[in-house]
């Protein structure tokens, strides 16, 4: 039974242990730039010790921005074997894994799939507020005569991405009987949907759509994934939905889209740039509403990043069984 507001990391218990080649040295865990009580307490109920850096740490929980100083905690003290990440997309971390390269250690780990509820939670609550037109009747000061809405259920759902999020979009959606396209980065079958195919046939499949979700990583292949092609190949009465990164979208392209008249209505939780300029023409785009990168509080994280700092830390100093590993050359 959950507590009220309570969410669960669908990654936790589901790890395998790593090759001894990616096993990092267990050894005390620093906690930076500063620690805090809930990652401390977190390190401790997982069999670890906290203490400063220094030639004895042999991992990392990172609390910190992306920036400089990660990078150079990294370079100075080689021996750290493991790094948690404190966001489950990592793309400002791209510094830090490419200058890695192919080398084994260290290990990273970020928080990916450990958000999946809240964010999932938001991307159907904007889903619903579009598809209801519910931006423009809350905006309203005078009573509309004219009903409009698209309902939700039998729809054609497009999500792009097959990772965590995904996964629990697909089944909040249940309930709707939606039909279900994943694209993703092959044509790998995603079990529970209705048909997955590669990001290279996304303009084949975007015209059947009647949602678009993405809640993909954000990275060099998927920059500007949405453009003025894709978004004149969807339906006009279709939404598109963003809880991913920003840039996964042409702003540009998808401003002149909704001036236009054309897509049904848009749901932002991120965007680019980010964040948005009070004066940006996004604010005043017709049909659209923006939350602010909202969708996962830190009242609602804090909890699951410090039980996957726990998982990890137990991992450690027992079977490998690392939860969210990050590839550093696909970097995510």
């Amino acid at each position: 039974m959950r507590a009220p507001g309570q969410h669960r990391d669908p990654l936790a218990g589901s790890a395998t242990p790593v090759a001894d080649d990616r096993r990092p040295e267990a050894g005390p865990v620093a906690i930076l730039p500063e620690p805090t009580e809930l990652m401390t307490e977190a390190v401790v109920n997982g069999g670890g010790s906290v203490a400063p850096l220094s030639a004895e740490t042999r991992g990392v929980v990172w609390l910190g921005g992306a920036g400089s100083e990660l990078d150079s905690t990294l370079r100075d003290n080689p021996q750290i074997g493991w790094v948690q990440l404190p966001l489950a997309g990592v793309d400002r971390f791209r510094p830090a894994l490419s200058a890695q390269g192919d080398a084994t250690l260290p290990l990273w780990t970020s928080a990916k799939g450990s958000f999946s509820e809240p964010v999932a939670e938001h991307a159907v609550a904007l889903t619903l507020a579009t598809l209801r037109q519910l931006p423009e009747k809350s905006r309203s000061s005078s009573w509309a005569h004219i009903k409009q809405g698209i309902s939700l259920y039998g729809r054609h759902v497009l999500i792009v991405g097959a990772g965590g999020i995904a996964v629990e979009i697909m089944r909040l959606l249940k309930p709707f009987e939606t039909e279900i396209t994943i694209v993703r980065r092959s044509a790998d079958p995603l079990p529970g949907a209705h048909r997955t195919v590669a990001s290279d046939q996304l303009l084949s499949v975007l015209p059947d759509a009647d949602v678009v979700i993405l809640a993909a990583a954000s990275t060099d292949e998927t920059a500007q994934f949405i453009g003025e092609r894709e978004l004149a190949a969807m339906k006009s009465t279709a939404v598109l939905v963003n809880i991913a990164r920003g840039p996964l979208i042409d702003t540009d392209a998808l401003v002149s889209s909704l001036e236009s008249g054309h897509l049904w209505g848009v749901g932002l939780d991120v965007t680019d740039p980010e964040p948005l300029p009070d004066s940006h023409p996004l604010w005043s785009a017709p049909r659209t509403v923006i939350t602010s990168h909202a969708a996962d509080t830190e009242e609602m994280i804090a909890p699951l990043l410090a039980e996957r700092v726990r998982l990890n830390v137990a991992a450690l100093h027992g079977d490998g069984a690392f939860v969210g590993i990050v590839d550093p050359i696909k970097g995510y």
